[in-house]
């Protein structure tokens, strides 16, 4: 739907028959678990941060941004959107104090500094676009490394409950950098049953591991 009737619903905009409005309500609400009056009042477009806010709202619960499948309390029901990333609080603190138990008991590196977690202490992050009023786009510059080295190998591991780097952006960005068709075969996607960071879900652990291992021999080959 994403890249047939939604898009070319979204295109048209109130050229839309009442028949083709109605229609595309019913399917984005069934497909996102909305409630079609919400998608309704949306105009068929629903911001992520409100998507997230409203999934669960009947639970008084919200949804990660990082890991949709990891949920925590609401605030005030009334709220357009969450106060926090229920799958930042649940990775975050545990990782970071497991890091620097690591660093200080195994590595034995002692060092007072403050360690900053995902950017912390040095934001904003600078993507060089700020006075450009656009998105950053990196596609270009892998696109000139292709054609500078046709012979490279890219990995793309997506998280189907990643709402931070959604798996469907990635193919859509592959797909319109103008690769040569020869230089498609050499990026490799694989997909995972689990969010931004699939390497903490046990079994998509488990398959990164062999795709990678796979990946690397066959880059060698």
């Amino acid at each position: 739907m994403a890249d047939g009737g939604y898009n070319e619903a979204l295109a048209k905009g109130d050229r839309l028959t009442d028949a083709e409005y109605k229609a595309d309500v019913a399917k984005l609400a069934r497909y996102t678990g909305l409630d079609p009056k919400y998608v309704d009042n949306s105009d068929l477009r629903v911001e992520l941060m409100h998507f997230l806010r409203e999934l669960l709202r009947d639970r008084r619960t919200m949804a990660g941004r990082l890991d949709s499948r990891l949920t925590g309390p609401a605030p005030m029901n009334a709220s357009e959107t969450g106060d926090f990333d229920p799958s930042m609080t649940d990775i975050r603190p545990p990782y970071t104090a497991m890091f620097s138990q690591y660093v200080r008991s195994e590595l034995n590196y002692r060092n007072d500094s403050t360690y900053y977690v995902l950017g912390g202490g040095i934001l904003p992050w600078d993507y060089g676009t700020q006075n450009e009023n656009r998105y950053v786009d990196v596609s270009e510059a892998l696109r000139s490394a292709f054609a500078k080295n046709p012979h490279m190998k890219v990995f793309v591991g997506c998280g189907y409950f990643d709402m931070a780097t959604p798996y469907f952006a990635a193919e859509y960005t592959f797909s319109h950098m103008g690769l040569q068709p020869d230089m498609r075969k050499n990026v490799s996607f694989q997909y995972y049953t689990a969010g931004h960071m699939f390497y903490i879900d046990v079994p998509s652990h488990k398959k990164l591991k062999g795709d990678i291992t796979q990946f690397v021999r066959s880059a060698l080959e």
